[in-house]
């Protein structure tokens, strides 16, 4: 029998589609406060919405949809970009601080999820109070990811490019000592679902940001749409996989 359950299985396709949702959210966030120049408290208002809508959507789910979960993903993502410039920049608070914030309250919601269920496991999750946890650490972390990677390009100087580098080898460094040592398999996925956060933030500026400024000059709507379209490609390959099952 067909176990139920919330969540995508955490495969390759998982990561790749993780990737292409952070860049996405970073530069439809900065499409909505800065291109169409909503600013970021009205950003925060829109995207809070949009997450609203889809979390609704996705807590009323009897089982793993990966159209409904992703939405969630990506407004999850978009609405961690406002939430980060909205306390790095509107309440000035700053990068360091406000990764330092954030980090704490990740700290805090996973002690939380550790003392209710006495393990960080993410799959499967069925119940919908395990769900609601997962979903505001989702959120948490994606909001901490981009302020850490504004960290990075902003405060320590690095380029859009290498921003994405740095954050890349990690994700990568982690994966090969999950495969390679016997590294706990919850620890690997927390630390890779992290700092999939600050490469989508980084790799997007490096997609829309001006070419004097190390950036490729795509603009946030075209490299929005191209991250939407490669979305859509790839949840069309996780319906016919589990269609296949």
């Amino acid at each position: 029998m067909k176990r139920l359950n919330k969540v995508a299985p955490i495969t390759l396709l998982f990561w790749l589609m993780k990737v292409i949702a952070t860049t996405l959210g970073e530069t439809l966030g900065d499409f909505i406060a800065m291109t169409l120049n909503y600013g970021y408290v009205i950003g925060l208002g829109i995207t809070s919405i949009i997450i609203i809508i889809a979390l609704l959507i996705q807590l009323n789910a009897k089982e793993y949809n990966p159209v409904k979960y992703w939405f969630v993903i990506i407004g999850t993502t978009t609405l961690g970009t406002e939430i980060s410039d909205f306390i790095d920049r509107t309440l000035q608070v700053g990068y360091l601080l406000g990764s330092i914030l954030l980090a704490i309250s990740l700290a805090g919601v996973l002690l939380i999820w550790y003392r209710w269920y006495k393990s960080l496991e993410v799959y499967p999750i069925i119940e919908k109070q395990k769900e609601l946890l997962f979903w505001t650490t989702v959120l948490i972390s994606n909001s901490l990811g981009t302020a850490f990677g504004d960290f990075l390009t902003d405060n320590l100087g690095l380029n859009y490019l290498l921003g994405a580098l740095v954050t890349g080898i990690v994700i990568m460094l982690v994966m090969l000592l999950h495969y390679l040592t016997r590294l706990n398999h919850i620890l690997v996925f927390w630390i890779a679902f992290v700092f999939t956060r600050p490469f989508g933030a980084t790799f997007g500026d490096f997609l829309t940001k001006p070419l004097a400024k190390g950036g490729m000059e795509l603009g946030t709507l075209n490299a929005s749409l191209i991250c939407i379209f490669l979305m859509f490609l790839m949840i069309f390959i996780t319906r016919k996989t589990m269609k296949r099952e």
